[in-house]
């Protein structure tokens, strides 16, 4: 794995075979035939006009007049294909690609304690990536617009490009947001409720300004550059500073009706339980996010709850301990992984997912995908199934999580821009 977080066979699943979801039928037949074309030619990097016909089950003539247009408007170009071996005669087939430096797309990640952004090309090629850190305090919607401009002018500068040649951003933040409306109802890191962000940024930047929860962000970095790029279903629950849960149906990422969907999080393991940062009690962040986990290494440690510490050396401390044979510390870490198996057997039943990816700063602590937790989540699954839905380990950094984002503004380029056939001066 690189530095910067990002898994090198990501990146060379971009440049060789595309990006985005390589959608079935029943997900791509509401688009127009237009938009079916450009999503075809992203997920395959390169592809002849002959073979879109075929997958798409359309006329040679119809993916001619549009893919023309494609060109003209600048988004397509066309290549000279590879022969697939040295003893094929004639002219080397003629496919069609992206092109890269059509548009450029930001995606950003606002957390806790580190911002982090990327810069990538409308060919899914990252061009600059930053990060800014950031105290725990909760912030206004002003102070998130401050860190992000200055997160953009970081990504510029790297690049050497104008602001303006930025096309459209994408920004993950934790809590409920309706990803329609910009509008956060509920995050851990801001003051009051109801922040307007998506219209605050946009119309700061002048640009388009998608705003998402962070589990959708991460969990569209999965659909769209990982795991997750030919499955129809699958799940992704990210454990760090919270707790969250992406999931994908048929390809498309499921939001709920009013962005409240999926807050894994907060759903109830116990009542009257431990005190939850959303103020409820009994949220199954509250025994397994890393802030729950340093609460109890308060006691163990012997730490002073009033005073700051620094969590991340906390926990590793509290881990070290456990490694060592510490059972008070180790107990800790086994009830957290217990209702982890508890929330990922409730998941099982509720979607019957084909995959579980597990992912966040947490995964690094091997209790929560010891042997012990899942063989307690398939225990508690039921024992009727013939089928046995796999989990998966992702630790990647956090630079992947602002990778994601980029995929919602790619994907409101696709929507508009591209599909309009409008490109930004």
């Amino acid at each position: 794995m690189s530095e910067d977080g990002f898994s090198h066979e990501i990146e060379s699943v971009v440049s060789s075979i595309g990006y985005g979801p390589i959608l079935r039928p029943s997900a791509r037949e509401a688009n127009s035939l237009r938009q079916q074309i450009f999503e075809q030619v992203r997920a395959s990097g390169q592809i002849a006009r002959a073979t879109i016909a075929r997958s798409l089950d359309v006329s040679p003539g119809s993916v001619t007049a549009l893919t023309a247009d494609l060109i003209a408007d600048g988004f397509l170009r066309e290549v000279e294909g590879v022969t697939r071996d040295e003893f094929s005669r004639g002219r080397p087939p003629v496919a069609l690609e992206l092109v890269p430096e059509a548009l450029r797309v930001v995606g950003i990640k606002l957390s806790d304690e580190r911002h982090t952004a990327v810069l990538t090309d409308l060919g899914g090629n990252l061009l600059a990536s930053a990060a800014l850190k950031t105290n725990t305090d909760k912030k206004s919607p002003h102070d998130l617009l401050n860190d992000s401009q200055n997160l953009v002018t970081q990504l510029c500068d790297i690049a050497g490009i104008s602001p303006q040649s930025i096309s459209a951003i994408g920004v993950g933040i934790a809590g409920i947001v309706n990803c329609e409306t910009g509008l956060v109802a509920w995050s851990p890191l801001l003051e009051s409720p109801d922040a307007p962000l998506g219209n605050l940024f946009s119309d700061h930047f002048g640009t388009p300004v998608l705003v998402d929860n962070d589990a959708n962000v991460l969990t569209l970095a999965e659909l769209w550059f990982g795991a997750g790029r030919a499955l129809s279903n699958f799940v992704v629950v990210t454990i760090e500073n919270g707790v969250g849960m992406g999931f994908v149906s048929d390809n498309q990422l499921f939001r709920g009706a009013h962005g409240m969907g999926l807050e894994l999080g907060h759903t109830k393991v116990q009542l009257d339980g431990a005190l939850c940062r959303c103020g409820q009690r009994g949220c199954l962040e509250a025994y397994l996010a890393d802030y729950a986990l340093a609460r109890e290494a308060t006691t163990v440690l012997g730490l002073s709850p009033d005073k700051p510490h620094n969590l991340p050396q906390a926990l590793k401390k509290l881990y070290e301990k456990a490694s060592n044979g510490d059972q008070n510390v180790r107990t800790i870490f086994q009830r957290a992984g217990r209702y982890l198996a508890i929330a990922l057997s409730n998941i099982i039943h509720l979607f019957d997912p084909e995959l579980i990816i597990l992912s966040g700063q947490l995964m690094r602590y091997d209790f929560l995908n010891a042997a012990e937790m899942q063989s307690e989540m398939r225990a508690l699954a039921l024992y009727h199934s013939r089928h046995e839905t796999r989990i998966e380990i992702q630790s990647w950094g956090d630079m992947v999580w602002a990778r994601g984002a980029t995929a919602l503004a790619l994907t409101e380029l696709t929507r508009t821009v591209i599909v309009e056939g409008r490109q930004k001066v």
